[in-house]
């Protein structure tokens, strides 16, 4: 497949652009800094602001699907508005391209511990990723709205870390995957073996799925 990748620098999207390219696909990496990626077979980098939704239509233009990991960092102290603003910017350039798959990386943030309580709003949420954490869920909230799109968006385990690739995992859906009475782990390698898995074979177009061990 012929994929556009959004965060291809990022903790997700480097996992995400080793699978892909392990894979055999084809993959574009929208980057502002090049620079920043190494060359490798089956790898175009093209400069672009995902913040502008023009540049995001022209560089996934003609791609069978975009993967999108954007996170502008836990230390951007703006990252609430940066997170809503560069989704809105991709959802937008990619209706504009005219691909209709896209999958959003988000955050374990808007899982829910209980009955009408997202993890995010419990009183233990780390504080230093409460905004970061808000933004992905209003950003799930948006792209639940879209019906043009084959969207899907992807919420981690509560804990992701590096580790190896084992090649297996368990999907639920608004709610995390547990263990042992506990939420399940994944790592970052395994979350990018089932985004690639849900590009390859789509299970979860317009819903939300998450992943765990």
């Amino acid at each position: 497949m012929k994929i556009a990748l959004i965060g291809a620098t990022g903790f997700v999207g480097s996992a995400v652009l080793t699978e892909a390219l392990a894979r055999g696909h084809d993959v574009t990496a929208l980057a502002r800094t090049p620079s920043k990626l190494a060359a490798q077979p089956k790898l175009q980098v093209v400069p672009a602001d995902v913040l502008d939704a023009g540049q995001v239509a022209r560089a996934v233009a003609g791609h069978d699907a975009v993967i999108s990991a954007y996170n502008p960092g836990w230390q951007e102290p703006e990252i609430y508005a940066l997170f809503m603003k560069g989704s809105q910017a991709i959802v937008d350039g990619v209706k504009q391209s005219g691909v209709k798959r896209l999958l959003l990386v988000g955050g374990a943030g808007s899982l829910y511990a209980a009955p009408g309580v997202q993890i995010v709003d419990t009183p233990e949420f780390p504080a230093p990723w409460k905004q970061g954490a808000l933004a992905a869920r209003d950003a799930l909230t948006a792209i639940r709205k879209e019906t043009t799109l084959d969207w899907s968006f992807v919420s981690p385990a509560v804990h992701m870390a590096p580790g190896e690739r084992r090649g297996s995992y368990r999907l639920g859906t608004d709610t995390p995957v547990m263990r042992d009475g506990q939420p399940s782990d994944i790592s970052v390698a395994d979350l990018a073996v089932a985004i690639l898995d849900e590009i390859e074979k789509p299970r979860h177009v317009r819903q939300r799925f998450t992943v765990g061990y």
